[in-house]
């Protein structure tokens, strides 16, 4: 190879560098598979806020992974049976419902966390057709043009489900949960179609009262 056709391929790879680089810098999440403190971007600021929502952090929701952000992530590690080391690494974002490089579509491990963990606060204790009957109505929603198409924003839509408000959302997952969650995701509907379900004994909506029932599983009505 001569002198020139070296030089040529030198400055390519140069710039191919340069570019990667520049890039990286543009857009860091989408590269990064774990953020800690002195990480910054629009996913730390969803991890700020989810926190935010649930109690553990109490600052702005600026993006910066300080130590405030840190400390929020510690304990929402402890509470959830993950290691305390406050780096929101992949079983951390999965828990809080934000998987790095995850698509809306159903079917990963991180929405089957995250299904687990809204069946496991809405239907502990119910019967395990029950379960799965939760987890199938958060699926219908993704299907219907009424709801959002994704998991996260199903499962987040402000006063969807009361486990979200109550501190329930927060506990340990069940174990039948997670299998109560593959099933719904390998497509077992107990509902009948169902894109919604309420506690007879509890409820105090009109409107729910007017859906049309399809089934009733253990405490839970379940209709259109």
């Amino acid at each position: 190879m001569d002198r020139k056709k070296l030089t040529a391929s030198l400055l390519a790879v140069f710039a191919v560098n340069v570019l990667l680089i520049c890039l990286f810098q543009a857009a860091p999440d989408a590269y990064a598979e774990s953020w800690k403190r002195g990480s910054s971007g629009e996913t730390v600021k969803k991890i700020q806020q989810r926190l935010s929502d649930w109690g553990y952090y109490s600052g702005a929701a600026d993006g910066i992974y300080g130590s405030r952000t840190e400390e929020a992530v510690k304990q929402f590690q402890k509470k959830n049976g993950l290691t305390p080391d406050g780096v929101a690494g992949p079983a951390t974002l999965a828990a809080i419902g934000l998987p790095s490089g995850s698509s809306g579509s159903a079917g990963g491990s991180a929405d089957l966390n995250l299904l687990a963990r809204l069946i496991s606060a809405e239907a502990r204790g119910e019967p395990y057709s029950g379960q799965v009957a939760v987890g199938a109505v958060v699926l219908n929603r993704m299907e219907h043009p009424s709801f959002p198409s994704t998991m996260s924003g199903v499962i987040y839509q402000k006063g969807a489900f009361s486990c979200l408000d109550d501190g329930q959302f927060n506990e340990p997952v069940a174990e039948s949960a997670y299998r109560a969650a593959r099933e719904a995701l390998n497509g077992w509907d107990p509902s009948g179609g169902a894109i919604y379900y309420f506690n007879p004994a509890t409820a105090t909506s009109k409107w729910i009262w007017s859906r049309p029932q399809l089934v009733t599983i253990g405490k839970h009505r379940f209709c259109k």
